[in-house]
């Protein structure tokens, strides 16, 4: 736990409105906020712009138009065609 700018106890940093987060993507092209001061998880890596909270979701909705798997789109096209 620890307090934001505003003296707000946060407990869960994804909730920290004040707090600085980065944009991960993984493999299969699905995107996540990260808090900015945690270390990035095995399988994903930075994919986006570092920023507020409402920076990162907006640039995850703007680049993540297409929420499946990049492993089912590629195997629906090879069924397509």
């Amino acid at each position: 736990m620890w307090e934001n700018k505003w003296g707000t106890v946060v407990t869960n940093p994804f909730d920290d409105e004040s707090g600085r987060f980065v944009t991960l993507v993984n493999g299969e092209g699905q995107y996540s906020l990260w808090p900015a001061h945690i270390e990035v998880p095995s399988g994903w890596s930075v994919g986006g712009p570092e920023g507020s909270r409402q920076e990162c979701l907006d640039a995850i909705e703007a680049e993540w138009t297409d929420m499946r798997p990049a492993g089912l789109v590629r195997a629906m096209e090879a069924d397509a065609g």
